[in-house]
């Protein structure tokens, strides 16, 4: 038994490895790859043969992995942020494709829930595709195309009700569907609670617990067992385990550990993943192509044609120019590897049968190998079907939901490191209005950042998911201010096999490893003792009275010599006095008003935080950070004041803003 089930694994992977090698080499998406091997080692074809049920029940996972990643990225902040978003493009245009595509095969005579299912399968879009053809046509940032990806994202999200309606009507086929699908109802709302309350109360403080040992393999371990719970909860309730999944996925995605989870749990999603490909490939059965290919190339144009007018109008309607309309709508007619999940448990449930499925798989796979071609034109296509024209307002109002949404950075500073020295980078962007994201794996540092109302995440900079999923791509500049030599070497040469031009700053302790950073593609080093020693070499001979402009003049100069690119900087030898009056033990302290707090409802200028040495750095309100409040600003119940001074003063500080009146 061991031995046949090594064999087929060797077999599995040999033929996944080989073929889906080839198809990158070829720059096909791999996915269709993994449904060629599932059709090659599947029962329907001539040769050897996988065991159909082993592969699916392992592949199901990949499903809930990937549930788990989409929760991810849509807390339940983003998505009310996006509401108007969601509900007016996303949802639109999902809802309106699978309503009129259930529609046109109810009124051919095909039944009511299979023609639901196939309108829900025919309405997803490739991200996949998408974004990978996007980004090799450098389109991936144009108006058209960074509204395709999102809307092509939004599908994914919108698509989870179906997770959750299609095994209902499966079952309730023959019974009281409206019964079956408001106890379903009941079933997810109870679902969403139960992680909820999890989520809010339990996760965070289970992933500062695990952080704090600093141990990857307990963290990847914990980011399983939580996705896994969860799955296990909608699971026992009747529900799809992919609904758990995501759940708990959009709860993670509140917290600052999201971008590390997602990572964690990348290799194991894309690897069960493209398990399930090979688990839908074994479901198509070539021999009856014959008889369904007329059907399933009809199927491909109606899909192709359907989608592209739909979302064309959609977009149209919200007031973008019909040109751009219509490069997005040719972008996102492709069919999606999701509507090959929703198929999956339309078969498991029994809502759509053989026959269908195998037309409904071949419209989808035609579509897909069609839609590389149709993204490749889009240009020259949209320019004969359309006239050009502008709409400013929508651009505007589009590229402001954009900008707005948590976590989509551009245009920003990645700091690696929120330590002493990270902390005063991100404190000077902020002074001067860059807008910066930051990465720690210090857990309690984080924390208190967070609450701070900083952009302050738990990550590995030396993880290219991690810095990927902050923006690596649009960053205008990357610092590396931690002092890890080693994983500071890491990062230079993973990111400077993608971005030889990005500007990236390292600190380093001192001249030692200063040449092997900058061969490594450091555009900068600092070296602490040389910072340190100038700045001794300064106050001294200012102290043996040798004028103070000679001795600027000499510092300068010592600088320009040590760092090339300030050539360009010093204009005049007078102009550069900086004595920095730093006290290393002075810190950042955000101290949380309660409401019995005696702070509450008096104004900064009565806190009289200057007599107790502390310094009021910034309020966090509602989320929104306020930098240098007004003194008769008044302090509020759940206010964050953000304190400066050193641990002494900081402590007696948060004690008289913090004891209760009745105390």
């Amino acid at each position: 038994m061991l031995e046949q089930t090594l064999i087929q694994l060797l077999l599995l992977l040999g033929a996944t490895v080989s073929i889906v090698l080839v198809f990158q080499r070829l720059q096909i998406p791999a996915s269709l790859g993994y449904l060629l091997v599932g059709v090659l080692l599947g029962a329907h074809t001539a040769g050897p043969v996988l065991d159909e049920v082993m592969i699916r029940y392992i592949a199901e996972f990949g499903i809930v992995f990937l549930l788990f990643t989409i929760g991810l990225s849509f807390s339940l902040a983003q998505i009310y942020a996006m509401r108007h978003m969601i509900v007016g493009l996303g949802t639109a245009q999902v809802l309106l494709t699978t309503l009129l595509v259930a529609s046109l095969l109810w009124a051919l005579g095909v039944p009511g829930v299979i023609a639901f299912v196939i309108g829900a399968v025919f309405a997803q879009s490739s991200t996949t595709i998408i974004t990978k053809q996007l980004l090799e046509q450098g389109e991936d940032q144009t108006r058209h195309g960074r509204l395709a990806t999102t809307m092509s994202v939004f599908q994914d999200i919108t698509a989870v009700p179906f997770v959750v309606v299609i095994p209902v009507i499966g079952i309730a086929a023959t019974q009281d569907i409206a019964g079956a699908l408001g106890m379903a109802l009941l079933k997810a709302v109870l679902a969403f609670v139960i992680v909820f309350l999890a989520g809010r109360y339990l996760l965070r403080s289970l992933f500062h617990l695990v952080t704090e040992r600093r141990s990857a393999e307990l963290f990847t371990l914990t980011v399983l067992f939580v996705s896994l719970v969860s799955a296990w909860v909608t699971e026992t309730l009747g529900l799809s385990m992919a609904f758990g999944a995501f759940l708990a996925g959009m709860m993670l995605g509140e917290t600052e550990f999201r971008h590390q989870v997602e990572s964690a749990i990348r290799p194991f999603r894309d690897v069960l993943l493209g398990l399930f490909f090979v688990g839908i490939g074994m479901l198509i059965n070539p021999a009856m192509f014959p008889d369904i290919w007329l059907e399933a190339l009809l199927g491909a144009i109606a899909l192709l044609i359907i989608k592209a007018l739909l979302v064309t109008a959609i977009v149209k309607l919200a007031g973008l120019d019909m040109h751009t309309a219509v490069r997005t709508g040719l972008i996102l007619a492709v069919g999606g590897e999701f509507g090959f999940a929703l198929l999956a448990i339309g078969l498991d449930a029994n809502a759509v049968t053989q026959q269908y499925a195998q037309i409904a798989l071949a419209s989808v796979l035609l579509s897909m190998m069609i839609a590389p071609f149709i993204i490749r034109y889009n240009k020259p296509i949209s320019a004969m079907l359309s006239r050009s024209g502008q709409s400013q307002s929508f651009v505007q109002r589009y590229d402001q939901h954009l900008q707005a949404r948590p976590g989509h950075y551009h245009d920003h500073v990645i700091i690696c490191g929120y330590g002493r020295i990270g902390q005063i980078v991100a404190n000077s962007l902020e002074i001067q209005g860059v807008p910066f994201v930051a990465l720690d794996l210090d857990s309690e540092k984080v924390k208190k950042s967070r609450l701070s109302g900083e952009p302050v995440f738990y990550g590995d900079a030396s993880d290219m998911h991690v810095l990927e999923a902050i923006g690596l791509h649009r960053a205008q500049m990357l610092v590396i201010s931690h002092e890890d030599t080693p994983t500071s070497l890491k990062s230079l040469r993973l990111i400077r096999g993608l971005l030889p031009d990005l500007p990236i700053i390292v600190r380093t302790r001192d001249e030692s490893h200063a040449k092997e950073l900058r061969a490594a593609g450091a555009t900068e080093t600092i070296a602490e003792t040389a910072e340190a020693g100038m700045m001794m070499v300064f106050h001294t001979l200012l102290t043996l009275k040798i004028p103070g402009e000679q001795v600027i003049s000499y510092i300068d100069q010592q600088r320009i010599e040590r760092y090339p690119a300030l050539r360009e900087l010093f204009h005049s030898e007078s102009e550069y006095l900086i004595e920095p009056q730093q006290r290393m033990n002075d810190r950042l302290q955000p101290v949380v008003i309660a409401v019995d707090s005696p702070a509450c409802g008096q104004s900064i200028e009565l806190l009289n935080l200057d007599r107790q040495k502390v310094l009021l750095t910034a309020l966090v309100r509602h989320g929104k950070r306020i930098i240098s409040p007004p003194e008769t600003m008044k302090i509020l119940e759940g206010d964050v004041l953000v304190l400066f001074g050193s641990p002494t003063d900081l402590r007696e500080a948060e004690t008289r803003l913090t004891v209760s009146r009745q105390a």
